[in-house]
């Protein structure tokens, strides 16, 4: 199942201009924060980073043609201090106990080296459209820095999208006490008018593609206001310390 929904995934992004035109404005932010040097992507999917980065090596938990290796974010395939950059797209929300997949980070990144994770932003406007409109749930009861036994029986697109709004934002001191390797360097709330429009991964769009990029130029002046209320996407920066 996991391998027919990357496979669908991929033929979306093929098929679908909006959606490329909306990633791609996803994947230069992310671009525009990594340090120069090797980059591993994790939860890889159709590995798209290639294209806006060099020296990717691309992950996901299972092998496919778009990916380099098989790997589990919660314990990582490398050496220590020998990564620049981690990145992550609507990954973070996906892992079973983000506390061990962080843990993971700090020991294979570079000092220096940094985490750019792009996930769902739980804000007033976007939980009602999460809650009713997409098939993943929105728990912002959790602790999402509670160890947890792993459980069997889940499955890889699991996932409660609350976790990254969690994290660095309502426990965001407890985040910072437990982590005092990573230094953060930025967390953005932005994208609430053309992605919803877009339908995302789904074949329908409400939007041509050509109103994709007025639309993005009307969000960015219009995000530091609305941000915080709108918001469906959030960019978060980190930095491992000395």
């Amino acid at each position: 199942m996991t391998r027919e929904i990357l496979a669908d995934h991929h033929a979306a992004w093929q098929n679908k201009p909006v959606l490329r035109r909306i990633y791609e404005d996803y994947y230069r932010r992310i671009a525009a924060v990594c340090v120069a040097g090797t980059t591993l992507e994790i939860g890889g999917g159709s590995g798209n980073l290639k294209q806006f980065l060099d020296h990717v090596v691309s992950s996901d938990l299972v092998t496919n043609p778009w990916v380099d290796i098989a790997a589990d974010a919660q314990t990582l395939p490398f050496a220590d201090n020998s990564i620049d950059n981690i990145v992550g797209v609507d990954i973070l929300h996906h892992i079973e106990q983000p506390g061990l997949f962080l843990d993971e980070a700090l020991r294979i990144l570079k000092t220096g080296g940094r985490v750019v994770l792009l996930e769902p932003a739980i804000t007033p406007v976007s939980t009602l459209f999460f809650r009713w409109f997409h098939p993943e749930p929105v728990d912002m009861s959790v602790d999402p820095l509670a160890e947890v036994a792993s459980n069997p029986d889940r499955q890889p697109f699991d996932a409660n999208q609350a976790i990254p709004t969690l994290l660095f934002y309502r426990h965001l001191a407890r985040w910072q006490e437990r982590y005092p390797g990573f230094r953060l360097i930025a967390r953005e709330r932005f994208s609430f008018l053309a992605y919803p429009l877009s339908g995302g991964f789904r074949p329908w769009s409400l939007i041509p593609a050509t109103l994709v990029e007025p639309l993005l130029r009307l969000e960015a002046k219009l995000a530091p206001a609305l941000g915080r209320f709108m918001a469906f996407r959030l960019l978060v920066t980190l930095e491992k310390q000395e």
